[in-house]
């Protein structure tokens, strides 16, 4: 019997990347998935691929109250039941914060934060009425340590582990459980865009690069077992932690990892540019 046998996981950020991947794993596994991103045609793919028998796409906005909604009624009406909420949609604007343009920052704030907060409300009530589900938040290691360039993209991620949590304990006495999955840098489009790739701060490429599919499994383990909180690379994340709680030790050791990162961001960009 596979983990996730006759359960419904709805997915955001699904027309690619981590929420891509998860999907397949997610019916590989069992499960019936409602995929959902603001492009119809990479979603209905998917579909495609996968069967429409056990998925669904619903086209959404996650900034958007009424898209969110339309999202989980669609769920409902089409699979009954909501059993695991993937909020992975996210949306990143890289530079100076001072030179951020306010659109940006505001869609950064909607669609890592705000988006994960709206549909969080909109599915508890179901998963209350029958004491059971599981919510999985992607976040990022970013959220764990102050990073240039990304004070906004830091920020969302670092308010969204802490919304996790604190809702977590307010569902201690039941059987809902949230968990945070918290990868470094990921090899996808949203980090390595040859449009993008030269914003990306040399700090990121001093980590491993993890693949789509790794991460994934992480979501589908923690869709599993409820477990608080899910890290990739393990010691990156302590290693950031570490300079957050010790502003010091950060300053001693952004420079050498900055260095790292410089070299290994221009490998890749010379591997990836053959």
């Amino acid at each position: 019997m596979s983990r996730f046998d006759g359960k419904t996981a709805v997915i955001t950020g699904a027309s690619s990347g981590i929420g891509a991947s998860c999907a397949r794993k997610f019916v590989a596994e069992g499960a019936r998935v409602v995929v959902a991103a603001r492009s119809a045609e990479p979603l209905q793919r998917l579909v495609d691929e996968l069967g429409a028998d056990v998925a669904h796409a619903v086209p959404t906005d996650v900034s958007r109250l009424d898209a969110c909604e339309r999202l989980v009624e669609e769920a409902m009406s089409r699979f009954e039941t909501i059993d695991i909420l993937v909020n992975n949609a996210g949306h990143n604007w890289r530079g100076p914060f001072e030179e951020l343009p306010m659109d940006s920052m505001v869609q950064m704030l909607d669609v890592n934060l705000r988006g994960p907060m709206m549909l969080t409300k909109l599915v508890l009530p179901y998963m209350r009425a029958r004491d059971t589900g599981t919510i999985v938040n992607v976040a990022s290691i970013a959220g764990r340590l102050p990073l240039d360039g990304e004070a906004i993209y830091s920020a969302t991620k670092f308010a969204l582990r802490i919304f996790s949590f604190a809702v977590a304990e307010e569902l201690r006495n039941t059987k809902v459980r949230i968990s945070v999955v918290s990868p470094g840098p990921v090899e996808t489009n949203f980090l390595l865009d040859e449009s993008i790739i030269e914003a990306v701060p040399p700090l990121v490429f001093s980590q491993p690069m993890s693949t789509a599919d790794e991460i994934a499994d992480l979501v589908l383990a923690s869709a599993c077992d409820g477990a608080r909180e899910r890290t990739k690379p393990v010691f990156g994340a302590k290693m950031a932690t570490l300079g957050y709680l010790v502003p010091g030790l950060r300053k001693i050791m952004v420079p050498f990892y900055e260095r790292k990162g410089e070299r290994e961001k221009k490998k890749y960009i010379a591997r990836h540019s053959r």
